[in-house]
């Protein structure tokens, strides 16, 4: 068999050639995927709860787990939020402005369509003196589900606010007995706005409503102890404010308040008149 020296170096140096540039390739593209994955990022969530004020002396909520959706079905795309600030909570605690941390998790970029709030069994209404436990339906018992349509963004924090009504949430039932059926709302700095204002004197201790034009109306109570308010939550629109005091003292009203996302309309200092 002839045997060509010179042909079989340059065939042997070809195909070394060949296969480092497969080899580099491989690598390039092996390099770009994992690159690809590492650009994903994180952002946060942060989930505080706040609530609208009620005419009772607690309201006890017993939150033992936070769910969110990733995904746009309802059957599947679910996870826990870990480290959650488990507990029951006095909502009372949480009014005019006040809110408190429940998680702050980090996540991978991305939308979030929806939420649960998963609640434990120690849910009670304090009335006279008297602690009621609250009976859950149980239908609740797979969570308080409400859309959120959220976007992690990288490096970025995403706060989200939940609201409970407790003047809604609580029904009196005809055995003397009360049961939970949360009326909650979700709101966020960038998609909602506020207003706050001081009542002087403090003893007219009013109910306040912010109504548009629609009539959609949200409400609070003055505090007690420094008479000061806030309504949050308030989408995008005018609103007239409605001021009404205990007895002793005159009906208020302020007008045409211009309310944007992400700002805090304030009225000072607002004196109600004794009749």
């Amino acid at each position: 068999m002839f045997w060509d020296y010179n042909f079989n170096i340059k065939y042997i140096i070809v195909m070394k050639i060949r296969f480092g540039v497969f080899a580099l390739v491989l690598g390039l593209l092996v390099t770009c995927w994992s690159c690809k994955d590492d650009d994903k990022g994180e952002g946060t969530l942060s989930v505080r709860l706040t609530d609208s004020p009620a005419d009772y002396e607690e309201v006890l909520i017993d939150i033992q787990e936070i769910r969110i959706n990733a995904s746009s079905s309802d059957e599947g795309g679910w996870t826990s939020l870990e480290d959650i600030n488990t507990g029951v909570y006095n909502l009372l605690e949480f009014t005019n402005g006040v809110d408190t941390l429940l998680a702050d998790n980090t996540l991978p970029t991305g939308k979030i369509s929806q939420m649960r709030l998963i609640l434990g069994d120690n849910n009670q209404v304090k009335i006279g003196g008297v602690y009621y436990n609250l009976d859950t339906p149980s239908s609740q018992q797979s969570g308080l589900k409400f859309q959120i349509n959220a976007t992690i963004e990288d490096g970025i924090t995403y706060k989200i606010w939940i609201d409970f009504d407790a003047a809604r949430s609580i029904v009196e039932k005809g055995n003397g007995g009360y049961s939970l059926k949360p009326v909650i709302r979700t709101f966020t700095e960038a998609t909602s706005g506020a207003i706050e204002g001081n009542i002087t004197p403090i003893e007219a201790s009013p109910l306040i409503y912010a109504i548009t034009s629609d009539m959609d109306t949200f409400s609070t109570y003055a505090d007690k102890e420094d008479g000061y308010f806030m309504i949050r939550a308030l989408p995008s629109n005018q609103y007239d404010v409605k001021i009404i005091p205990q007895d002793g003292y005159l009906e208020k009203i302020i007008t045409d308040i211009d309310v944007t996302n992400g700002s805090v309309e304030s009225l000072g200092e607002i004196q109600i008149q004794s009749n």
